[in-house]
């Protein structure tokens, strides 16, 4: 496990696209100034991410490790913090596109989005995990995912699709897209299992008493979490770095981490 994340974070060092995180350089950038004379920043979320930034159907309050921590980025740059609804699959364009100044929840560091988008250094990782029902019959164990007739659903824009999508080599994979979910597909019987992170499974398990937790044996792909900012301002992404550092070591990540659930998971 240490060693798939540690090759990643070393891949995002080396390259050109995101030296800026491991050589600390920074210069004067649109974001910054921007963020500084509104005394406004405007983070991308999405909304459905469990112990991250999960919006509650019920009361429609947020909640996760990344509002409370996006509660601090607000206080330590003296900022209001407004909510931008974002996903996966449109954060590096609302990114682009000044939608949003910061994409915080929990953002894979895949070696894909570094064209277009730079990470801070990491404060999670979660390695790929299953969760099918209990009175699924296919599935029982982690080796009964790939194989011949099994329909194997990921949410379109996740980490898991370009993974899944190379590894899996007799089953069928389904890219789940909104309006359809995860857990629909699943108890509809459309699928046999659907795979996801370690936050995700958390929501299945502490909420839906017919969901079982397939765990692999061994790590299939450990991936480092950071926080994304638009490439070209660098004073902008160095003000976020510095902002992850320190609520490493100030205990706020763990804090935050602890009251969510995903202790676990913390990179310290």
């Amino acid at each position: 496990m240490k060693t798939t994340m540690h090759t990643l974070i070393q891949f995002v060092c080396v390259s050109t696209l995101a030296s800026l995180v491991c050589s600390g350089a920074a210069s004067a950038g649109p974001v910054q100034d921007r963020v500084s004379g509104k005394k406004v920043v405007r983070v991308c979320i999405w909304p459905d991410y469990y112990g991250v930034t999960f919006r509650n159907p019920r009361t429609q309050q947020l909640k996760g490790i990344d509002i409370d921590l996006s509660a601090e980025l607000g206080m330590d740059l003296k900022v209001k913090v407004e909510y931008v609804e974002s996903s996966f699959t449109s954060i590096a364009e609302d990114l682009r596109t000044d939608r949003c100044d910061v994409g915080m929840f929990a953002i894979g560091m895949l070696p894909q989005r570094l064209a277009h988008m730079r990470f801070t250094q990491p404060y999670l990782s979660s390695d790929i995990y299953g969760i099918t029902t209990q009175s699924n019959a296919v599935i029982k164990q982690w080796s009964d995912i790939d194989q011949s007739g099994v329909l194997v659903g990921v949410q379109a824009g996740t980490f898991m699709e370009p993974v899944m999508s190379e590894r899996l080599k007799h089953a069928k994979l389904i890219r789940i897209s909104p309006p359809a979910t995860r857990e629909q597909e699943l108890e509809s019987g459309r699928i046999d299992v659907f795979l996801s992170d370690y936050p995700y499974t958390r929501r299945l398990l502490d909420n839906a008493d017919w969901a079982r937790l397939v765990s692999p044996p061994k790590p299939v792909y450990v991936l480092p979490y950071a926080y994304a900012v638009k490439p070209g301002d660098d004073a902008w992404l160095k003000t976020m770095d510095d902002f992850v550092a320190r609520t490493k070591r100030d205990g706020r990540l763990d804090a935050a981490a602890s009251r969510n659930g995903l202790s676990e998971i913390v990179v310290r």
